[in-house]
Formats: C-alpha cells, sequence, structure tokens
C-alpha cells in the first residue's frame, strides 16, 4: 500500500491499518533487535530513580494537563 492509498483511506481504515501494523510489530521477535540497548540503559535509571524516590510519577490525565500547558506558554 503507498503513502498516496494510505492518505486516501477514512480516518478509521487508518487507524485499524495502525494498529494492525503495531500488533504485527510487537509480535515479531526480530523487534527485540531493533530497540537500541541505550533504550534499556534510560529505563533502568529511571527505575532506579522512582525506587530512590527521587522521581515521582503522574497520571496520563494529569501528564496530558501539564504537557498542555507547557506547550501553549511558548
Amino acid at each position: 500500500m503507498t503513502q498516496l492509498e494510505i492518505a486516501k483511506l477514512p480516518i478509521e481504515e487508518k487507524l485499524q491499518l495502525m494498529e494492525s501494523l503495531w500488533d504485527a510489530l510487537c509480535h515479531d521477535p526480530l523487534m527485540e533487535t531493533a530497540i537500541p540497548a541505550w533504550h534499556a540503559d534510560v529505563l533502568a535509571d529511571r527505575q532506579a530513580r522512582l525506587d530512590a524516590r527521587e522521581e515521582s510519577i503522574s497520571d496520563w490525565e494529569e501528564a496530558k494537563k501539564r504537557i498542555r500547558e507547557q506547550t501553549e506558554s511558548r
């Protein structure tokens, strides 16, 4: 399927296509090798900071609000 064909699809079909692609990627064993090693390092660092109570977490609604406020002030 070309980008032009995708662009012509209704939004519902685009979302369905995106979900299908994501599912295919999630179940592809080659994806594990496609993830850079530094991602694991970043995640381990963040987990260590959470465990040490040096960072806090936010629920998704709170995070979206904070992101919107930051982007609107620019």
